[in-house]
């Protein structure tokens, strides 16, 4: 029960923070940057689920984030629909691409499932840049119109800051219900062991084949919003350098934490614009980090924080030796 108050307590600040920060930060830039670290972080942690919870490695899970671009942006350049309209059928298709692509491949595990998404995300990324009719070919899709609601106008700097955030805070609770629930027991289950979960009674393929279309639909969620900030979209946005990148957000910020979601998007968000006299070596940069972290905080920032200072306080707290 505390820790359950703990955890409401912590949400209810960090709403009224991101609140204030749109109310506060007039900055367009620093506005933008704050919008981009929502879209990042909805696309981490749906892969956390995956991967931190679950245990399955994807290497393709920017073809999710791809399709949910590409839907909304489809309907509504093409055929004129309404965003809002063309929403639930983004989270459809990415959802369903998910189930069709999932049923098979999930069957492997480890090395082999890492090379069977990265598959599938290679297959989609050459598909958005050949499917000119559709997608816009090489040049991407043009003309993607703001978002509106009941007719305030939702495309400047705080207002799309707050439906982003909004998104993440309203995907946080749900991951955090489905964590602590029996689904998100059952998924720890199979990351531990896929053999001793099926034995004491767990659909190890059905629960994996669900956080996986789960994790797919929240990252076309993330698409839908990337499509109407920018108003453009192009191949280059969902290749398979941003699964990497999605994937070093995760362990970086600490697998099977969502708060570490969080911080792992906003550090290799925000890297770029530090590192910026060394963009060229921005793989390298990333690399770097990652192996440091895996060597030095293999849990990730957030659980290797919290460790070191449980430690230190252990230790005040222990008399001093004579």
């Amino acid at each position: 029960m505390k820790q359950s108050w703990k955890k409401g307590l912590a949400f209810f600040v960090f709403a009224g923070v991101i609140f204030l920060a749109g109310l506060f930060l007039d900055n367009y830039f620093y506005q933008q940057q704050l919008t981009f670290i929502g879209i990042f972080t909805l696309l981490a942690v749906g892969l956390n689920m995956l991967m931190g919870y679950a245990g399955q490695i994807s290497l393709g899970h920017a073809a999710f984030y791809g399709i949910g671009a590409y839907t909304t942006g489809a309907l509504t350049v093409h055929l004129g629909w309404s965003p809002w309209a063309s929403l639930p059928c983004a989270l459809a298709a990415s959802g369903i691409i998910a189930y069709i692509v999932g049923k098979p491949t999930l069957k492997l595990s480890g090395y082999y499932l890492g090379m069977g998404t990265l598959g599938f995300g290679m297959i989609m990324h050459v598909l958005f840049r050949e499917w000119g009719s559709i997608t816009g070919g090489p040049n991407g899709l043009v003309g993607i119109p703001s978002l509106s609601l009941w007719g305030i106008d939702l495309s400047t700097g705080r207002n799309y800051l707050w439906v982003v955030w909004g998104c993440v805070l309203i995907t946080f609770f749900i991951c955090d219900r489905l964590v602590n629930s029996r689904v998100g027991r059952a998924l720890r289950a199979i990351h531990f062991s896929e053999q001793a979960a099926s034995a004491v009674g767990v659909d190890t393929a059905k629960a994996k084949l669900q956080v996986f279309v789960f994790s797919a639909m929240v990252a076309a969620l993330a698409g839908f919003l990337y499509a109407h900030l920018v108003m453009f979209i192009s191949p280059g946005s969902f290749g398979f350098l941003v699964s990497v990148k999605l994937v070093a957000m995760v362990v970086i910020g600490g697998m099977a934490s969502i708060w570490g979601a969080l911080l792992g998007s906003t550090l290799l968000t925000m890297l770029p614009e530090w590192l910026h006299a060394f963009s060229d070596y921005e793989m390298v940069i990333y690399g770097g980090i990652l192996m440091g972290v895996m060597i030095f905080l293999p849990q990730g920032l957030t659980r290797g924080v919290l460790d070191i200072y449980e430690k230190f306080r252990i230790e005040r707290k222990q008399p001093a030796k004579d």
